[in-house]
């Protein structure tokens, strides 16, 4: 897979040299965030239904050790295999040798963001396990050497053209052909073999019920489900935050997840796993991997609640015109901002700060995490910590001396106006990234406080 230790700006401006991808993955994401508009205001009660699924969460979060406790004891008393990980490496570790000590050495996977975050492919592959991912958003960055760019949309990036020269170097389709059916049934058919002589399948989980030791897997494709039923061995990777209470709850939870992901009213399979069928086994990894750190955060624990529907980025005026690979993390966007300085502050000191603040994630979220507070909460941090850019520090510095004193402040705007005036290149040239989409505004003649002292006694007459 291909990664990067350029910030998200350097990433952005390299996916910005393409104005008309970013201009159609700009209006395709908003086009799926209007599919969710239309889907919501069809449910009556769709404000409470966000609320009940915030306070499950808010619930689960308050007692977590316990739930865990319930949904280990009932999955083993199901006949599932609980597997404790503390980290990626362990997660990786665990998952190797449950395939080494049954030989297996060829593996299917469906969508797992989890496995994403502890890259697990490339763990496999390094040691002698090939692993073919199912899903065909999936499959196709797979294909690419990439990384999803997006939880629910993986290649929302690649146009159907790039997809289709893609399966005619993998694949062997006909050169120029990117008719999407085409496409979609030649994916079908050749992972239809795939399926059929893979001994393991690895899902990710999208809710867990401590009540009975189920858990569920969302797909709108069915390849969860084809993998997990051949296969002899199922193996699902699951966050310790996956846990919710009991099975009524998913009532909620199914019902606002593939809304705010797609629009839709349900995810077309909601696959339920609690006992292994005669004959094979299934195998639960449960991972902390950062997550108990996040839960001790006051100010950023309520990030765990997040259900994966991607709701935030298809709104984000940020991710829609970056795109997902300048987050050079797993998971991108708002969320993956709020979430990646918890694994590495230093590595990802820069995503907090690749927003606009504007609140519109926090909106969408369908359990009310409070996306855009913690974004600005994580900003404070970061420079605290002493791991923002020196730069930036420095331009802080300045302004605060500068607004702090009055005196500074009136001169700073006077030699601003006179500097922009007399020499606009100065301000507006390549050095200032403030200025490479915008237009200097026209320069006022005097400050509102010059202005406001000339003129506070030329009262309205009375009418």
């Amino acid at each position: 897979m291909k990664t990067t230790d350029k910030d998200h700006a350097a990433l952005a401006n390299e996916f910005n040299k393409d104005a008309p991808r970013v201009d159609w993955h700009d209006e395709t994401l908003w086009w799926v965030r209007q599919k969710r508009d239309n889907a919501v205001k069809k449910i009556p009660g769709w404000e409470e239904l966000r609320e009940a699924g915030s306070q499950i969460k808010n619930n689960v979060l308050a007692n977590l050790s316990g739930y865990l406790k319930q949904f280990e004891a009932n999955a083993q008393a199901n006949g599932v295999h609980v597997h404790w990980a503390i980290d990626a490496k362990e997660h990786n570790e665990i998952v190797l040798e449950l395939l080494q000590s049954n030989g297996v050495k060829k593996i299917v996977k469906s969508k797992s963001m989890l496995t994403e975050e502890c890259n697990l492919n490339e763990y496999l592959n390094l040691n002698g396990v090939d692993v073919i991912d199912t899903d065909l958003g999936e499959f196709i960055v797979q294909l690419a050497n990439e990384h999803p760019s997006h939880i629910v949309l993986p290649c929302i990036h690649k146009k159907k053209e790039e997809i289709g020269e893609l399966f005619h170097q993998h694949l062997g389709t006909p050169a120029g052909n990117a008719d999407p059916v085409f496409l979609t049934e030649t994916a079908r058919r050749h992972l239809r073999e795939t399926f059929l002589t893979r001994k393991a399948a690895l899902t990710g989980v999208n809710f867990a019920v401590a009540e009975t030791g189920e858990f569920v897997v969302c797909t709108n494709e069915g390849n969860a489900d084809m993998g997990a039923h051949l296969a002899d061995i199922h193996i699902a990777s699951m966050g310790i935050e996956k846990i919710i209470p009991k099975r009524k709850h998913l009532g909620v939870f199914l019902r606002v997840l593939a809304r705010s992901a797609t629009g839709q009213p349900v995810t077309t399979y909601s696959s339920h796993f609690k006992t292994p069928r005669p004959g094979a086994s299934t195998h639960i990894v449960i991972v902390d991997n950062g997550r108990s750190k996040q839960l001790g955060r006051e100010d950023f624990r309520n990030s765990l609640k997040c259900i994966r529907c991607g709701a935030c980025m298809n709104t984000c005026p940020v991710y829609r015109r970056s795109g997902g690979h300048s987050y050079n993390n797993a998971i991108a966007g708002p969320i993956g901002s709020i979430l990646a300085p918890n694994l590495d502050m230093k590595k990802h000191a820069d995503l907090p700060f690749a927003s606009t603040l504007c609140g519109s994630c926090t909106n969408v979220c369908p359990v009310k995490i409070d996306i855009h507070d913690q974004l600005y909460k994580w900003r404070q941090v970061i420079v605290k910590s002493g791991h923002a850019p020196v730069a930036k520090k420095a331009a802080m510095g300045a302004m605060t001396r500068v607004l702090s004193s009055p005196v500074s402040y009136k001169v700073a705007g006077k030699l601003g106006r006179l500097m922009m005036k007399r020499a606009p290149f100065a301000v507006n040239n390549q050095f200032n990234p403030w200025y490479k989409q915008r237009e200097l505004p026209v320069v006022p003649e005097n400050s509102f406080g010059e202005w406001y002292k000339k003129n506070r006694n030329n009262k309205p007459k009375d009418i």
